[in-house]
């Protein structure tokens, strides 16, 4: 599918943000708005759909009120590049990845549609924008997100036919945004790494080598898993194989350990 180049004045192709609330500004409702950083002001989107082609899923972290947080950022073509972020907890999210994942081809444009809950809640319904026909999967307490997430990840990937309207340049995560983004999900202490820092003569992981940055991620998420196994062998040979043998066949590292956290914790709980 070729898109037409429209020439004259635009804006720049930069992607348009919609933050995932429920709230009101100046007698305004809205499920997700827009974010002027310059004012500092939220902008309402009235709409509550968006039709478009879903083109990529990745999480990242943003800080808030002084703490990291880890989002999902859906991201979507349309008539511009969007980016519908929401925390990677919320109900939103969850409803959204549940439809997502009985999606096979990607190819084919969807409706995105927020929907106000109770309590300031928002939940996601998705459509098949051809046949507007709801994409719907029963909610279970025994899903695996961390699973889900790199599924559609894949199959994302592997699906070339999806149209690009606009390209966004992604800038290479640091070493220092890697750390980040797997403190911030392990829940590991920020004054750990520092000491861990300050032993290795440095001021920031991307100053070691990579190696060394390996041996840290290691040392984070055995230390999650060292209240959750009976035996510490056990978590650490799951490690290996569910993370860094997952990652060097090219699985996402963030959705690898949140898969791995999973194994754990329900390795847990099945030997209680």
């Amino acid at each position: 599918m070729v898109t037409e180049i429209k020439l004259g004045l635009c804006n720049p192709p930069e992607p348009v943000y919609l933050y995932v609330n429920q709230g009101e500004v100046d007698g305004e409702s809205y499920v997700w708005y827009k974010f002027n950083i310059s004012q500092d002001k939220k902008i309402p989107v009235p709409q509550r759909a968006l039709t478009g082609y879903l083109s990529e899923l990745r999480l990242t972290t943003k800080e808030f009120k002084g703490k990291d947080n880890l989002k999902l950022d859906i991201v979507v073509s349309a008539d511009e590049l969007y980016v519908i972020r929401t925390g990677v907890e919320t109900n939103f999210a969850k409803s959204f990845l549940l439809a997502a994942s009985l999606i096979q081809d990607f190819s084919k444009p969807l409706i995105i549609v927020a929907n106000a809950g109770d309590e300031n809640t928002v939940f996601c319904n998705l459509y098949d924008a051809a046949s507007k026909t709801k994409i719907y999967r029963e909610w279970s307490r025994d899903l695996d997100w961390a699973t889900i997430i790199h599924d559609i990840q894949f199959r994302l990937s592997g699906n070339s036919s999806t149209p690009k309207f606009s390209v966004v340049p992604q800038p290479l995560p640091t070493q220092d945004l890697r750390i980040k983004n797997i403190r911030t999900l392990l829940d590991y202490p920020l004054d750990l790494v520092r000491e861990w820092l300050q032993f290795q003569n440095a001021s920031n992981p991307s100053q070691l080598d990579i190696s060394k940055i390996d041996s840290l991620v290691k040392t984070m998420c055995l230390a999650w898993a060292a209240d959750k196994c009976e035996y510490p062998n056990h978590a650490e040979s799951s490690y290996q194989k569910l993370v860094v043998d997952a990652v060097a066949s090219g699985a996402d590292e963030l959705t690898a350990i949140s898969a791995w956290m999973q194994q754990v914790q329900t390795a847990k709980a099945g030997a209680v």
